[in-house]
């Protein structure tokens, strides 16, 4: 069995965001974050514990992940999803975010675990690529008339 000060180097040692939410009615009440989470979203663990984690999307809340998360949470499912967040600094970062549900013996839902990784490079280079993937469309189709039209 894995001791708890281990356990803590562990999840310290992430480069991922690891948070831990409590479930309060319809919010989820961040009561852990560790040192990635920080440097991810650029808040203090002292700034943001005890509030729900939805500050994460400002007023960016109409996202079609977020409806699916809200649906598992509402469920009580895991689920993962790539939405939008933001900084403390209103940078704004794509977030592969992994939900996780946790029961007691009871079989009742007493936590969330969350992973947060920082997707941003990956989501800019599928943007680029779509560009050029049109851009290159677009030339093909002029070449196609410039050729059927001399």
């Amino acid at each position: 069995m894995i001791n708890a000060k281990l356990l803590q180097l562990v999840v310290d040692a992430s480069s991922d965001g690891i948070v831990v939410a409590e479930q309060e009615g319809d919010d989820n009440i961040l009561i852990y974050v560790n040192q990635a989470f920080e440097n991810l979203s650029g808040y203090a663990s002292a700034d943001i514990l005890y509030q729900d984690c939805r500050f994460l999307q400002g007023d960016d809340r109409d996202q079609p992940g977020l409806a699916l998360i809200r649906e598992a949470l509402k469920k009580q499912q895991p689920c993962r999803q790539i939405i939008r967040n933001y900084r403390k600094d209103g940078s704004l970062f794509w977030n592969e975010l992994s939900i996780t549900p946790v029961f007691n013996a009871g079989d009742q839902l007493t936590y969330y675990i969350g992973i947060q990784k920082d997707v941003t490079t990956q989501m800019l280079a599928q943007e680029q690529v779509k560009q050029l993937e049109a851009e290159l469309a677009a030339v093909k189709a002029e070449l196609a008339s410039l050729r059927a039209n001399p």
